[in-house]
Protein backbone atom coordinates (compact mmCIF):
# COMPACT_ATOMS: atom_id res chain seq x y z
CA UNK A 1 0.00 0.00 0.00
CA UNK A 2 1.18 3.72 -0.80
CA UNK A 3 0.03 6.46 1.31
CA UNK A 4 -3.00 7.22 -0.74
CA UNK A 5 -4.28 3.50 0.10
CA UNK A 6 -3.50 2.50 -3.72
CA UNK A 7 -2.12 -0.65 -4.14
CA UNK A 8 1.62 -0.87 -5.63
CA UNK A 9 4.07 -4.04 -6.01
CA UNK A 10 7.31 -3.47 -7.63
CA UNK A 11 8.78 -6.13 -10.17
CA UNK A 12 11.86 -6.43 -11.56
CA UNK A 13 11.67 -6.89 -15.14
CA UNK A 14 14.93 -6.96 -17.41
CA UNK A 15 17.14 -5.53 -14.37
CA UNK A 16 14.71 -2.69 -14.32
CA UNK A 17 11.95 -2.29 -10.92
CA UNK A 18 8.62 -0.91 -12.63
CA UNK A 19 6.20 0.26 -10.01
CA UNK A 20 2.81 -0.77 -11.07
CA UNK A 21 -0.07 1.15 -9.64
CA UNK A 22 -3.88 1.43 -9.85
CA UNK A 23 -4.18 4.93 -10.33
CA UNK A 24 -4.22 4.92 -14.17
CA UNK A 25 -5.73 3.05 -17.17
CA UNK A 26 -2.93 2.35 -18.82
CA UNK A 27 -1.25 0.92 -15.42
CA UNK A 28 -4.18 -1.34 -14.36
CA UNK A 29 -3.79 -2.82 -18.26
CA UNK A 30 -0.18 -3.82 -17.37
CA UNK A 31 -1.47 -5.46 -14.43
CA UNK A 32 -3.51 -7.63 -16.31
CA UNK A 33 -1.31 -8.67 -18.98
CA UNK A 34 1.75 -9.13 -16.65
CA UNK A 35 0.63 -9.66 -13.48
CA UNK A 36 -2.45 -10.77 -12.28
CA UNK A 37 -1.87 -14.55 -13.25
CA UNK A 38 0.69 -14.85 -10.43
CA UNK A 39 -1.72 -13.60 -7.69
CA UNK A 40 -4.67 -15.94 -7.36
CA UNK A 41 -6.43 -13.60 -4.91
CA UNK A 42 -6.52 -11.02 -7.45
CA UNK A 43 -7.80 -12.98 -10.46
CA UNK A 44 -10.10 -14.22 -8.17
CA UNK A 45 -11.89 -10.25 -7.78
CA UNK A 46 -12.12 -10.31 -11.68
CA UNK A 47 -15.84 -10.33 -12.55
CA UNK A 48 -17.69 -14.13 -13.00
CA UNK A 49 -19.74 -13.76 -16.34
CA UNK A 50 -23.31 -15.95 -16.33
CA UNK A 51 -23.68 -14.72 -19.99
CA UNK A 52 -22.33 -13.76 -23.14
CA UNK A 53 -20.13 -10.86 -22.42
CA UNK A 54 -20.54 -7.52 -23.96
CA UNK A 55 -18.84 -4.14 -23.97
CA UNK A 56 -15.11 -3.96 -24.28
CA UNK A 57 -12.96 -6.97 -24.21
CA UNK A 58 -12.01 -8.24 -20.80
CA UNK A 59 -10.07 -11.05 -19.50
CA UNK A 60 -11.49 -14.09 -18.56
CA UNK A 61 -10.68 -15.25 -14.78
CA UNK A 62 -7.12 -17.28 -14.52
CA UNK A 63 -4.72 -18.79 -11.99
CA UNK A 64 -1.36 -20.45 -12.11
CA UNK A 65 -1.57 -24.33 -11.38
CA UNK A 66 -0.70 -25.00 -7.97
CA UNK A 67 2.31 -27.75 -7.47
CA UNK A 68 0.81 -31.28 -7.76
CA UNK A 69 -2.85 -30.23 -9.82
CA UNK A 70 -3.37 -32.77 -12.82
CA UNK A 71 -5.32 -32.46 -15.87
CA UNK A 72 -6.77 -35.52 -17.81
CA UNK A 73 -7.14 -35.83 -20.98
CA UNK A 74 -9.99 -37.43 -22.64
CA UNK A 75 -9.72 -40.68 -24.06
CA UNK A 76 -9.27 -40.87 -28.33
CA UNK A 77 -12.07 -42.12 -29.46
CA UNK A 78 -14.77 -41.66 -27.13
CA UNK A 79 -16.79 -38.48 -28.44
CA UNK A 80 -19.98 -39.42 -29.70
CA UNK A 81 -20.73 -39.95 -32.97
CA UNK A 82 -22.21 -37.91 -35.73
CA UNK A 83 -25.70 -39.49 -36.70
CA UNK A 84 -27.34 -39.93 -40.02
CA UNK A 85 -30.17 -37.70 -38.68
CA UNK A 86 -27.79 -34.67 -37.53
CA UNK A 87 -27.28 -31.58 -40.10
CA UNK A 88 -25.59 -32.35 -42.71
CA UNK A 89 -23.70 -29.19 -42.23
CA UNK A 90 -21.97 -30.98 -39.57
CA UNK A 91 -20.13 -33.29 -42.14
CA UNK A 92 -19.76 -30.66 -44.80
CA UNK A 93 -15.63 -28.57 -44.59
CA UNK A 94 -16.99 -25.07 -44.40
CA UNK A 95 -14.49 -23.42 -46.91
CA UNK A 96 -15.74 -20.02 -45.03
CA UNK A 97 -13.67 -20.60 -41.91
CA UNK A 98 -11.02 -23.54 -43.35
CA UNK A 99 -9.01 -22.49 -45.95
CA UNK A 100 -9.05 -24.69 -49.45
CA UNK A 101 -5.70 -26.92 -50.24
CA UNK A 102 -5.24 -25.87 -54.41
CA UNK A 103 -3.07 -26.64 -56.89
CA UNK A 104 -2.29 -25.38 -60.23
CA UNK A 105 -3.93 -28.29 -63.05
CA UNK A 106 -0.01 -27.72 -64.49
CA UNK A 107 1.67 -29.36 -61.55
CA UNK A 108 2.87 -32.99 -61.34
CA UNK A 109 1.02 -35.40 -59.56
CA UNK A 110 4.03 -36.22 -57.28
CA UNK A 111 4.05 -32.30 -56.52
CA UNK A 112 0.08 -32.81 -55.49
CA UNK A 113 0.85 -35.69 -53.39
CA UNK A 114 3.60 -33.87 -51.53
CA UNK A 115 0.90 -30.92 -50.93
CA UNK A 116 -1.37 -33.47 -49.62
CA UNK A 117 1.02 -34.78 -47.26
CA UNK A 118 2.13 -31.56 -46.12
CA UNK A 119 -1.62 -30.56 -45.51
CA UNK A 120 -3.07 -33.31 -44.16
CA UNK A 121 -5.63 -34.11 -46.53
CA UNK A 122 -6.92 -36.44 -49.15
CA UNK A 123 -8.41 -34.18 -51.91
CA UNK A 124 -7.09 -30.75 -53.62
CA UNK A 125 -8.68 -28.08 -55.32
CA UNK A 126 -7.75 -27.66 -58.81
CA UNK A 127 -7.18 -23.75 -59.93
CA UNK A 128 -5.97 -21.68 -62.46
CA UNK A 129 -4.45 -18.32 -61.77
CA UNK A 130 -8.23 -16.04 -60.59
CA UNK A 131 -9.12 -19.52 -58.12
CA UNK A 132 -11.84 -20.86 -60.31
CA UNK A 133 -11.84 -24.16 -59.52
CA UNK A 134 -11.19 -26.62 -62.49
CA UNK A 135 -11.50 -29.64 -61.07
CA UNK A 136 -10.68 -31.91 -57.92
CA UNK A 137 -7.39 -34.55 -57.71
CA UNK A 138 -8.03 -36.94 -54.57
CA UNK A 139 -5.18 -39.17 -53.30
CA UNK A 140 -6.78 -42.28 -55.00
CA UNK A 141 -6.40 -40.51 -57.99
CA UNK A 142 -2.44 -40.42 -57.76
CA UNK A 143 -2.19 -43.87 -55.93
CA UNK A 144 -4.63 -45.92 -57.85
CA UNK A 145 -4.86 -46.77 -61.46
CA UNK A 146 -5.59 -43.45 -63.22
CA UNK A 147 -2.16 -42.96 -63.69
CA UNK A 148 -0.84 -46.17 -64.61
CA UNK A 149 -3.37 -46.26 -67.36
CA UNK A 150 -2.43 -43.00 -68.23
CA UNK A 151 0.90 -43.84 -68.55
CA UNK A 152 0.22 -46.57 -70.70
CA UNK A 153 -2.65 -44.88 -73.28
CA UNK A 154 0.60 -41.33 -74.11
CA UNK A 155 3.59 -43.61 -73.59
CA UNK A 156 4.68 -41.33 -70.78
CA UNK A 157 7.18 -41.70 -67.35
CA UNK A 158 5.22 -40.88 -63.89
CA UNK A 159 6.47 -37.99 -63.03
CA UNK A 160 5.16 -36.63 -66.43
CA UNK A 161 2.03 -36.97 -65.71
CA UNK A 162 0.28 -33.65 -64.51
CA UNK A 163 -2.98 -32.73 -61.95
CA UNK A 164 -4.97 -32.34 -65.31
CA UNK A 165 -4.47 -36.15 -66.41
CA UNK A 166 -5.74 -37.44 -63.24
CA UNK A 167 -8.03 -34.53 -61.73
CA UNK A 168 -11.82 -34.96 -62.08
CA UNK A 169 -13.06 -32.16 -63.72
CA UNK A 170 -15.07 -29.33 -62.31
CA UNK A 171 -17.81 -30.26 -65.06
CA UNK A 172 -18.10 -34.18 -63.48
CA UNK A 173 -18.64 -32.81 -60.10
CA UNK A 174 -21.83 -33.13 -57.58
CA UNK A 175 -22.69 -29.45 -56.91
CA UNK A 176 -25.16 -28.84 -54.29
CA UNK A 177 -27.03 -25.68 -53.70
CA UNK A 178 -26.09 -24.59 -49.73
CA UNK A 179 -29.87 -23.86 -49.52
CA UNK A 180 -30.35 -27.31 -49.73
CA UNK A 181 -28.04 -28.54 -47.28
CA UNK A 182 -29.01 -26.31 -44.58
CA UNK A 183 -32.15 -27.91 -44.80
CA UNK A 184 -30.56 -31.80 -45.08
CA UNK A 185 -29.40 -34.69 -42.94
CA UNK A 186 -25.88 -36.50 -43.09
CA UNK A 187 -28.00 -39.65 -44.07
CA UNK A 188 -29.44 -37.10 -47.05
CA UNK A 189 -26.13 -36.04 -48.31
CA UNK A 190 -24.92 -39.85 -48.23
CA UNK A 191 -27.68 -40.91 -49.93
CA UNK A 192 -26.87 -38.38 -52.64
CA UNK A 193 -22.98 -39.56 -53.00
CA UNK A 194 -24.27 -43.33 -53.38
CA UNK A 195 -26.45 -42.53 -56.06
CA UNK A 196 -24.01 -40.34 -57.92
CA UNK A 197 -20.98 -43.10 -57.72
CA UNK A 198 -19.18 -40.59 -55.98
CA UNK A 199 -16.78 -39.47 -53.00
CA UNK A 200 -17.06 -35.35 -52.80
CA UNK A 201 -19.90 -32.92 -53.47
CA UNK A 202 -19.23 -29.55 -53.64
CA UNK A 203 -21.47 -27.28 -52.13
CA UNK A 204 -21.67 -23.56 -54.04
CA UNK A 205 -23.70 -20.55 -53.70
CA UNK A 206 -24.83 -18.37 -55.97
CA UNK A 207 -23.75 -14.85 -55.51
CA UNK A 208 -26.11 -12.86 -57.66
CA UNK A 209 -29.18 -14.48 -58.85
CA UNK A 210 -28.81 -12.08 -62.22
CA UNK A 211 -25.38 -14.42 -63.35
CA UNK A 212 -26.50 -18.38 -61.88
CA UNK A 213 -23.51 -19.20 -63.55
CA UNK A 214 -21.47 -17.06 -61.22
CA UNK A 215 -21.14 -19.29 -58.15
CA UNK A 216 -18.84 -19.30 -54.86
CA UNK A 217 -17.33 -22.42 -53.70
CA UNK A 218 -18.41 -22.74 -49.72
CA UNK A 219 -17.69 -26.38 -48.68
CA UNK A 220 -17.23 -29.63 -49.44
CA UNK A 221 -18.68 -33.18 -48.41
CA UNK A 222 -15.87 -36.02 -48.33
CA UNK A 223 -17.51 -39.73 -47.86
CA UNK A 224 -14.32 -40.38 -46.14
CA UNK A 225 -14.98 -38.01 -43.15
CA UNK A 226 -18.31 -38.78 -43.26
CA UNK A 227 -17.50 -42.04 -42.74
CA UNK A 228 -15.26 -40.83 -39.81
CA UNK A 229 -17.40 -38.91 -38.12
CA UNK A 230 -20.00 -41.77 -38.09
CA UNK A 231 -17.80 -43.53 -36.05
CA UNK A 232 -16.69 -45.76 -38.97
CA UNK A 233 -12.70 -47.20 -38.59
CA UNK A 234 -10.37 -45.40 -41.66
CA UNK A 235 -9.63 -48.08 -44.30
CA UNK A 236 -6.01 -48.92 -45.15
CA UNK A 237 -7.22 -48.90 -48.60
CA UNK A 238 -9.73 -46.12 -49.49
CA UNK A 239 -12.64 -48.33 -51.92
CA UNK A 240 -16.08 -45.97 -52.36
CA UNK A 241 -17.83 -49.44 -52.87
CA UNK A 242 -16.49 -50.44 -49.28
CA UNK A 243 -16.94 -47.54 -47.58
CA UNK A 244 -20.97 -47.47 -48.66
CA UNK A 245 -21.13 -51.03 -47.23
CA UNK A 246 -19.86 -49.75 -44.00
CA UNK A 247 -22.30 -46.91 -43.60
CA UNK A 248 -24.99 -49.55 -44.42
CA UNK A 249 -23.72 -51.65 -42.43
CA UNK A 250 -23.63 -49.08 -39.14
CA UNK A 251 -27.38 -48.03 -40.78
CA UNK A 252 -28.84 -51.73 -40.40
CA UNK A 253 -26.70 -52.11 -37.02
Amino acid sequence: MNERGQDTRSVTMGGASNEVSGASHKDDFLQLMFFQAHYPEVASQLPQRTSQATGDYAPLPHLLAKPGDRYLLPLPGKFAPIALGAPATDVMTDLRRVSAVTIGPDASIDEANRTMIAHRVRALFVVDDVRRVSGIITSTDIVGEKPLQFMQERNVRHREIAVRDVMTPADRLEILELRDVALARVGDVVATLKVAGRQHALVVETIDEAMPVQRSVCGIFSLTQIARQLGIPPQQIHDIAHTFAEIQAAIAS
